[in-house]
């Protein structure tokens, strides 16, 4: 079993040697181990015989034994591939965009509170999912609950927004943990709100006179000449058609480096898309409405 990284600061001071020679081990190789999370770890702050000291550390290293076994039983190396991703896409969604791309319009739900763009997700490029035994608790995200609802609220009446952050970290997250300011739930989640606050496309595009409308059409190259300054111009400006069959804005795509840089080259990479998404780049020739958000009828915003 190879080195892990353990985030639990009472759990390194119990054995200090071991998890720090690990961890700098994984660092000076350019790798960072995912620890993953036992479920009853909580137990060793009830009790702290030695008994169930032993019982935990046999708890961990069977945790990370399992987890080496599903990720060879997919076929996967983790040293050779999570780890290998050079560039991110930070996605920030429209949400009368995002109800557009939904089949049903008895799925989407727009909160009250939302009126701006919300967050969609940090993902690596071409690797997902790549720790299927390091699931995330609500208590790693409890503290930013009220900033994640804010910013990063589900659109779907069926899912809850902590199973959306949950989704979201189980299939992105655990990959983009390779970097060391993103090696656990909660420094993801802090990650991805600092970047919002970093890329305020509202106030950008508020700026410029690009506000929703029913009826005013925007060209490609006007949305580009506003953001492209913010986000650069490795961007990528994406619709769905709704069903009028007219192309409607729905997210931003934002490619950023591996030590979250604006732009990267991402050398004919693919990201993985939600099975949700069905977002396409808007035409360069062309239209695209920009439709308001009514909290009333998400899917016929403008009647």
């Amino acid at each position: 079993m190879k080195g892990f990284l353990f985030t639990d600061k009472s759990f390194t001071s119990l054995f200090p040697i071991k998890v720090r020679q690990r961890e700098s081990s994984a660092r000076a190789s350019g790798r960072t181990f995912l620890a993953p999370v036992c479920a009853f770890s909580y137990l060793y702050v009830e009790s702290k015989g030695v008994k169930m000291l032993r019982w935990l550390l046999a708890c961990v290293a069977a945790s990370a034994l399992l987890c080496d076994a599903a990720n060879t039983a997919d076929g996967r190396d983790a040293d050779d591939t999570f780890c290998t991703w050079t560039c991110v896409v930070f996605t920030l969604q429209w949400p009368a965009g995002f109800c557009q791309s939904l089949d049903n319009e008895s799925l989407c739900m727009i909160p009250e509170h939302v009126n701006t763009w919300m967050i969609h997700g940090l993902w690596p490029m071409k690797v997902q999912e790549c720790c299927k035994c390091w699931p995330m608790f609500f208590s790693d995200v409890q503290e930013l609950q009220d900033a994640l609802e804010d910013s990063w609220p589900s659109l779907l009446k069926s899912r809850s927004s902590f199973h959306f952050w949950r989704d979201e970290w189980e299939k992105h997250g655990t990959c983009a943990a390779c970097a060391e300011g993103l090696n656990s739930p909660l420094r993801y989640f802090q990650t991805c709100l600092k970047l919002r606050q970093r890329f305020d496309l509202h106030k950008a595009l508020e700026d410029a006179g690009i506000r929703p409308s029913c009826d005013r059409p925007y060209k490609l190259s006007e949305v580009q000449d506003v953001l492209v300054p913010l986000v650069g111009d490795k961007c990528e400006i994406q619709c769905v058609k709704d069903d009028k069959e007219r192309e409607v804005w729905f997210q931003v795509k934002i490619s950023l480096s591996r030590n979250l840089t604006v732009g990267c080259d991402r050398h004919g990479d693919n990201v993985w898309v939600p099975s949700t998404s069905k977002g396409h780049p808007c035409p360069a020739q062309g239209t695209f409405y920009f439709l308001p958000i009514d909290h009333r009828r998400p899917l016929q915003p403008c009647g």
